[in-house]
């Protein structure tokens, strides 16, 4: 289990709690969980990675699990930057100087940013969803209504209601977005408790609704990552080894990640998952652990 070994590494601004599996002098790999979800996702990938002589390290993302902001006074941010940040903050906390980096949904985005922006620390990349940089600019245009429809969840966290529903009711809010995201996984409701824990950190509310907020350009980052997010909105290409993986039954819709082939512009594959929701690295491990070795140097 990757749940094994469990540390904490200290950035300017969290205490990150990860799990790690594997050979710590190998190639190292980042596992990196999405919302509503955490590192259990990973446990059978980490244990086929791991497995293969890799180091592999599974954190928490801000606001998850027992990682926490060091002062009090610190803006509980979820946007974009700040995760990508959070990331690069790692490595260096780890003293890694490269390594691949995997995840999907706000893991995939983190990886991204890492990779379009930070790419002489990323040897090689597996996203979900293909590219996950946020184009803020042009948030207010809509989309497909069959598409918006799956979105509802977003709209609910702009409100006050829906942050009030969060906090009061999220475990029944989160296991039915994994059920709706994942809806040819029989397990989604028998997993979910395994992962529930972490939804009840102290900054998850906060974090959650931040990060749905921003990326519709409702509310102001914080000013530290003004620089990255100025980056960002340029729509970096990623130039780094990259295996995109989609999941064909995810139910939460938007463009084929076959039409962000231009964003990648190095080593490159596209792989179709007909019958995988959105949690791919719990729904089909075995896939997305070999898109992880394929590009271990």
């Amino acid at each position: 289990m990757l749940s094994d070994r469990r540390a904490t590494a200290s950035t300017s601004l969290l205490s990150i709690d990860y799990e790690t599996t594997g050979n710590d002098s190998g190639p190292a790999v980042v596992l990196l969980h999405g919302f509503p979800y955490d590192v259990r996702a990973y446990d059978e990938v980490a244990e086929i990675v791991g497995g293969a002589g890799a180091r592999v390290i599974a954190p928490y993302l801000r606001g998850f699990g027992r990682t926490h902001f060091l002062d009090e006074n610190t803006l509980r941010s979820g946007q974009q930057a700040a995760l990508g940040q959070d990331l690069i903050d790692l490595l260096d906390a780890l003293d890694i100087k490269r390594a691949v980096v995997a995840g999907y949904d706000w893991g995939g985005r983190a990886a991204c940013i890492a990779a379009a922006l930070f790419p002489e620390r990323v040897d090689g990349l597996v996203t979900g969803q293909g590219y996950n940089i946020q184009d803020i600019a042009h948030s207010d245009s809509p989309s497909q209504p069959e598409w918006e429809k799956t979105y509802w969840y977003q709209y609910y966290f702009h409100s006050p209601r829906g942050r009030r529903g969060l906090e009061e009711n999220r475990e029944a809010l989160c296991e039915l977005l994994w059920r709706d995201w994942s809806p040819t996984w029989p397990d989604a409701a028998k997993a979910f408790p395994a992962s529930a824990a972490s939804l009840h950190n102290p900054d998850f509310v906060d974090v959650v609704i931040h990060s749905y907020r921003h990326r519709y350009g409702l509310v102001a980052g914080d000013p530290r990552y003004d620089e990255l997010e100025r980056r960002l909105a340029a729509n970096p290409r990623i130039g780094v080894p990259t295996v995109v993986l989609e999941g064909g039954a995810a139910g939460v819709a938007s463009a084929s990640a076959a039409e962000h082939r231009d964003f990648f512009t190095g080593q490159y594959e596209h792989r179709l998952l007909p019958n995988i929701g959105h949690n791919l690295p719990q729904e089909d491990a075995e896939t997305f652990a070999h898109a992880v070795l394929s590009l271990l140097p």
